[in-house]
């Protein structure tokens, strides 16, 4: 059942172990997918993991941590007009990439799926998965599966062509809310976005600094709103933090770090179409109302 439409693209750094564990389920899977390793200038055995599996994986080094615009360097390699992006510790499941290729042929105006994230040995359903799946957006005639506005990396396949047109993940952000902007600029171009409920990614999470990775994606929520959102919105949104900061250092860590980027938010700041700023408003009301789980399905979900 080898399926050449998809090449499978992790970004990774210093998680040998993980990765190990993730380049085994991947290689295993019947749909033989190539798969481009983009290491992000790992110090430990990242290099020899990949090199054990010789072909069909391929590992691209970086000299630098260029975070998670490192997986524009593996898009870009791709020689297959979809791209499923995996972290080093998460993988999808047999048939799952078949089943977004063929959602991606069939419907030609749609420029990236979201897949459903089981988590743990368990394998429960992450809440955004939920979320994404009960989506308030409208549904376009032509698309009948629910449409969305944000996705999680790790459980994505893209539209290569479309991904490209739009300048894939913005290094700015290093990891942390990159895909509210792509998700963003997907729709500004006109991609509709959509979650498919039949591809299934697993997702074995690391501990990691939570704290630290929190902040960093306030923070580029921060700075994704500056970029493209309405100056009334950003203004709110700074004023809220500013009033924060008086009395919690956790939101001036924010406020100081959203400040410094001010120049290189300058530069990419670029108005939406008013129907996409529509969107966000109506997810944002959706949001608001009690729910039971995870807020912000299609706002923000980076982890």
């Amino acid at each position: 059942m080898t399926d050449r439409r998809v090449t499978v693209v992790i970004v990774t750094r210093d998680r040998a172990q993980a990765l190990d564990r993730t380049l085994g389920a991947l290689t295993r899977l019947p749909e033989q997918p190539r798969v481009i390793v983009v290491d992000n200038g790992s110090r430990d055995g990242t290099g020899a993991v990949v090199a054990r599996y010789g072909p069909p994986v391929t590992l691209v080094r970086l000299p630098r941590n260029r975070g998670a615009a490192g997986r524009n360097h593996g898009v870009r390699l791709a020689a297959t007009p979809y791209v499923a992006f995996s972290d080093d510790d998460s993988w999808w499941a047999p048939g799952a990439l078949t089943e977004a290729a063929d959602l991606l042929d069939r419907y030609p105006r749609v420029g990236l799926v979201a897949g459903r994230t089981v988590v743990g040995p368990a394998e429960r359903v992450d809440p955004i998965s939920v979320l994404m799946a009960h989506s308030p957006l409208a549904q376009p005639p032509d698309v009948p599966t629910p449409s969305i506005l944000g996705f999680m990396a790790c459980s994505s396949v893209v539209r290569r062509e479309a991904f490209l047109a739009v300048g894939g993940f913005d290094e700015l952000f290093g990891i942390g809310s990159e895909e509210r902007l792509l998700a963003y600029d997907l729709a500004t171009a006109g991609w509709v976005l959509t979650y498919a409920d039949q591809a299934v990614a697993k997702h074995l999470p690391a501990e990691r600094d939570r704290d630290a990775r929190r902040l960093v994606a306030q923070r580029n929520d921060l700075l994704i709103d500056a970029m493209r959102r309405p100056p009334r919105v950003v203004a709110a949104r700074v004023a809220a933090l500013a009033r924060a900061a008086l009395a919690d250092r956790q939101a001036r860590w924010v406020l100081v770090h959203a400040l410094l980027a001010t120049p290189a938010v300058v530069r990419r700041r670029r108005r939406m179409p008013a129907a996409v700023e529509a969107d966000i408003r109506r997810l944002e009301a959706a949001d608001s109302q009690p729910s039971g789980v995870a807020p912000r399905v299609a706002v923000a979900v980076g982890r």
